[in-house]
């Protein structure tokens, strides 16, 4: 038997806020009415003392597991290169910014010297000004051209919000230089009639990927006097360009390149980065060329206080198996949200999930009427799905103060300038130790202090992470994972560069050593046809359709309600399966559907609006082969082993949860095809004499490698940039490729997403933090704080806590310290 965890699908049951009340004892503070936050910053309490006022009340002060105390920095000025326009280096000034940081006339002068350069320093830091300073100065020199267009760039940013936000401050910064600078965004709201003038007038275009993937690059010869031209391509926050949709951005960047010296030009790439491992690394495998890498942050810091918050075990509440429960992370935000504004505090709290979002703000505004009627309408929602003007407003009312709490998804973490925040509250950990210190860097902006509190849900790695704080503040962030060689993701990009120009020998460099195995197989598929001048697209459609760069592969599913025809959304074909299955509970923007068909054939699911009182959870059986091992290292008799594999699922039925305790309703049977996954995993094996070492007996193996393989699922975000539903698992008892107990964890995408290849060269510290997570859990037999999971498709059966840690612990007792992964 083999118990599985499957990626990206399992739906999340809700649990409804716990309604444990709450004492405020603390008036309001800095303020002066509504809307008038207090001009003296001096009076601000410190993030020390607001703390110190959370943690009060009954059990209060126990919920936090560690506070580290970041100390305020002084930051140290250069002076911009001269090759900087004076006049670029005035309107600098005008804005209000004499000389700048360090880091950013370092990064400017590697600009002008024409090499590509990541400025990879803290939030805040000023970073969009280091690329600013060259491409502004640039584009100013080349509007005193007598002929021709000058000097233009490209910005790239991974949202539209963002690149509206950026042409913004650019026109803000410009506007002492008169037309030398005409920024404009190109994307897919922008209006047909003015896409032409954007095409031969604006010298600075600011855009997202997937425009430049669909829209600039197979229209090239329409944009042949800007790329002509193109000095300078702009990648802003690249740490997000990571797993299979960094992968196909690399691919977008490389045929960006191919087009750029074909019409002569060989632009400088200037990226910015939250703070990351390796920065120059990441980006230099993101756009193919040489990067120098800027991390030395010269700028001030105020005071952080950063709390770590773990919400109580509910004693009277039962999960899965019996489990022990906590309180939702949700609940507790909403309880602290609800303090600070009380204080005066301006705090944005983030959440991953828009619904969460909007509960947080709702929650919130409801215990603050209980105190003052008047203090609801200081707190709000801000996600994605509204207007730009929405966002707007709510941006400017909670910098001028009138807004004191702002409930946020990663909407909000981007780019977006909101100053004078005092505190951030983190709804679980984000994922990511980049995106962590990214949300964090939000309070603090003006150089005051600020407080950060991380808030864990019930979940592995949170748990581990509330308890050891050193893998937090005593690490660097994580490596940027990305594969630009996977097949699936090379493969339609190959095809969209054909019918951009024929592809030459001269290309296989370009696009990796993959390529050459590739073409002939596109060949074969009547996809490319080889001729004198090279490989040819054969088709009539367009080769940019082939593939969606932000999804897994294959024709994502139209959500479509029933009754009206109205379009909902959409989910990728690999994750429908499980999540808009027939009778599944869907959300969207808050409301609640059930499905009541999904078509695979024509890509749809027809919903309805409902309120039902349970979540549902997708069951399935998965089965996996080797393919091939490609790595493999004794861990004394025991194996490690990376390689490819096939994964086989199926979604044979869902069970119906109670929303408020997990309890299960009732299971219905599905009728859906298997799919298969052709993939790359990390793999381990323990021979009979290591279980009995371990004192594993055939009764108790299955749950010992079924808990292990969980816990592992959990912790691999730790050292790999990736989400646990981005990868998947399978442990069995006896499998017929290794005829050994095995565990494996895969990648959940076609092809690989670098997620498993990272795991095996961190597999010692992986695996060790799995074991510590599973030990330190102060539950019995097991719970989702350890070895549960909320997508197990053997509805967490059978688990073993204790031979999870034995097994583990006899494991790395034999394990050597894997080399590290290749340049």
């Amino acid at each position: 038997m083999a118990f599985n965890h499957l990626p990206a699908g399992a739906h999340d049951a809700f649990r409804p806020l716990s309604r444990t009340p709450v004492t405020h004892s603390v008036p309001m503070a800095n303020t002066h009415g509504p809307g008038r936050p207090t001009a003296d910053a001096d009076s601000r309490p410190t993030p020390g003392t607001v703390l110190d006022r959370l943690s009060r009340g009954p059990f209060r002060s126990a919920r936090i597991t560690h506070t580290e105390h970041l100390p305020p920095r002084e930051g140290r000025h250069a002076v911009w290169p001269d090759r900087i326009r004076t006049d670029v280096v005035a309107a600098i000034q005008s804005a209000g910014i004499g000389h700048p940081w360090e880091h950013q006339a370092a990064a400017a002068e590697h600009a002008l010297d024409g090499e590509s350069v990541v400025v990879a320093t803290g939030t805040a830091s000023g970073k969009s000004l280091a690329y600013l300073a060259p491409v502004l100065s640039a584009l100013a020199d080349g509007a005193q051209a007598p002929n021709g267009r000058g000097a233009t760039a490209l910005y790239l940013a991974p949202t539209k919000a963002l690149a509206a936000d950026q042409r913004r401050a650019v026109r803000d910064l410009a506007a002492p230089l008169g037309n030398a600078v005409r920024p404009a965004v190109y994307d897919g709201d922008t209006p047909v009639e003015e896409r032409e003038w954007v095409r031969q007038y604006a010298n600075y275009v600011l855009t997202n990927p997937d425009m430049l993937h669909r829209g600039i690059l197979p229209a090239h010869p329409r944009w042949s006097s800007f790329l002509r031209a193109l000095r300078y391509v702009v990648i802003d926050e690249c740490h997000t360009y990571r797993g299979v949709f960094g992968s196909h951005v690399a691919q977008v960047l490389r045929r960006l390149r191919r087009l750029c010296a074909r019409y002569g030009s060989e632009p400088v790439f200037l990226l910015a980065s939250a703070t990351a491992s390796d920065p120059a690394a990441a980006a230099s495998r993101l756009t193919g060329v040489p990067v120098t890498e800027i991390t030395d942050d010269a700028s001030p810091r105020g005071e952080v206080v950063f709390a770590l918050w773990e919400p109580p075990l509910l004693t009277e509440l039962r999960g899965e198996k019996g489990a022990p429960v906590r309180r939702t992370a949700t609940a507790e935000t909403a309880d602290l949200l609800t303090d600070l504004v009380l204080q005066g505090v301006r705090t944005v709290a983030f959440v991953r999930s828009r619904r969460g979002a909007e509960l947080i703000s709702v929650i919130t505004q409801e215990r603050l009427a209980e105190v003052d009627r008047s203090l609801p309408r200081r707190v709000a929602a801000y996600r994605g799905g509204y207007l730009p003007e929405e966002r707007r407003a709510l941006e400017r009312a909670l910098h001028s103060g009138e807004l004191l709490g702002l409930a946020a998804t990663t909407a909000l973490e981007l780019g977006v300038d909101v100053s004078g925040l005092d505190a951030v509250l983190i709804t679980g950990y984000p994922g990511t130790r980049a995106s962590l210190w990214q949300q964090a860097g939000r309070a603090g902006r003006s150089g005051q202090g600020a407080l950060a509190v991380l808030i864990a849900r019930d979940d592995p790695l949170d748990t581990y992470l509330v308890h050891h704080p050193e893998a937090l503040f005593r690490q660097p962030v994580e490596a940027t994972v990305l594969d630009p060689d996977n097949p699936y993701v090379l493969a339609p990009h190959l095809c969209a560069a054909a019918e951009e120009l024929p592809l030459t020998e001269a290309d296989l460099e370009l696009f990796g050593p993959a390529t050459e195995e590739l073409l002939p197989q596109l060949e074969a598929a009547k996809l490319l046809r080889r001729r004198a001048a090279g490989w040819h697209w054969t088709r009539r459609e367009r080769a940019s359709d082939l593939t969606d760069i932000r999804g897994g592969g294959g024709r994502p599913v139209q959500i479509v309600e029933a009754s009206t025809g109205r379009l909902l959304g959409t989910v990728d074909e690999s994750a429908a399966h499980t999540t808009v299955h027939e009778g599944a509970v869907h959300l969207h923007q808050g409301r609640t559907y059930l499905v009541r068909h999904l078509d695979l054939e024509g890509s749809a699911a027809l919903v309805e609006a409902a309120d039902p009182p349970f979540s549902t959870t997708a069951r399935d059986t998965t089965s996996i082969s080797i393919l091939e091992t490609e790595t493999e290292i004794p861990w004394g008799s025991a194996r490690l082993c990376f390689g490819s594999v096939e994964v086989t699922n199926q979604v044979v039925s869902y069970l119906r949860r109670k929303l408020i305790t997990g309890e299960v309703l009732g299971e219905a049977k599905l009728d859906l095809p298997p799919r298969t996954l052709r993939t790359r995993a990390v793999w381990w094996t323990v021979t009979e004499d290591q279980l009995d070492e371990a004192r594993i007996n055939p009764e108790i193996l299955g749950g010992a490698l079924h808990a292990a393989e969980h816990a592992s699922i959990g912790m691999l975000p730790l050292f790999a940039t990736c989400d646990r539903w981005d990868i998947g698992g399978v442990s069995v008892p006896l499998h017929p490729d290794t005829l050994l107990p095995t565990v494996f964890v895969y990648d959940g995408h076609p092809g690989g997403a670098g997620f498993a290849e990272r795991a095996f060269h961190t597999a010692r510290a992986w695996l060790t933090a799995t074991r510590d997570a599973i030990a330190a859990c102060e539950c019995e037999a097991g719970c989702p704080s350890c070895i549960q999971s909320p997508k197990c498709g053997n509805g967490n059966d059978p688990l073993h806590k204790r031979g999870a840690i034995r097994l583990l612990t006899r494991l790395l007792a034999e394990s050597p310290q894997p080399p590290p992964p290749a340049a």
